[in-house]
């Protein structure tokens, strides 16, 4: 299972005089990932190179490094120490000695590397969505069993034939709500995926 990061982080490390600075922060999604970098980039250093990873999406910039010296070696340390939904910014400031593309990559790299590695881990629990109609007269015991499921609500309208609710929890706990509300509504509410609902 994938991990996202508990809090911001940040390590520190110097190679051949160049200082490199990573900055690591857990993020909802590209927009935030963008603004992270935004915030955390220094304008006056020499480069502010980046990756984000939020599931299938990816980006990463080399910022002006050779092509796949700075952002790749970025992304491939999230990927390697298991991490989604985290974007990593290392910034350099040029020391005066080249450290050719080899280098680069294992400077980049591994100062995102070692910043995810110390960071405090949050593991990815994964969420499922449902939608619940019951009628009226089962609306407490369904709210009740929601909370005790740790669901979350994210809309609930009051349609004339009952109510409709749209939650959200950990996937691996929706069986055992579905027999839990089967029982005590006595098989009267409805459960569907959000896509297939009326």
């Amino acid at each position: 299972m994938l991990d996202t990061l508990a809090t911001r982080a940040s390590h520190e490390l110097e190679i051949k005089h160049s200082r490199f600075i990573a900055h690591a922060a857990p993020i909802t999604g590209a927009n935030e990932a963008l603004a992270f970098f935004d915030a955390v980039s220094v304008p006056d250093a020499t480069h502010n190179c980046w990756a984000y990873r939020h599931g299938n999406e990816y980006r990463s910039s080399d910022d002006g490094e050779p092509a796949g010296t700075a952002g790749r070696p970025i992304l491939a340390a999230i990927d390697g120490q298991g991490y989604d939904r985290v974007a990593v910014l290392v910034t350099r400031w040029y020391g005066g000695i080249k450290l050719g593309a080899g280098g680069l990559v294992r400077a980049y790299g591994g100062t995102a590397a070692e910043c995810l590695r110390l960071a405090e881990r949050s593991p990815l629990i994964p969420m499922a969505e449902r939608i619940l109609h019951c009628g009226f007269e089962d609306m407490g015991i369904v709210h009740t069993l929601l909370g005790t499921a740790g669901a979350e609500k994210l809309a609930e309208d009051f349609l004339p034939e009952g109510l409709r609710l749209h939650v959200r929890l950990p996937a691996d706990r929706i069986d055992a709500l579905a027999i839990r509300l089967r029982d005590a509504t006595r098989d009267r509410l409805r459960m569907s995926e959000p896509d297939t609902d009326e």
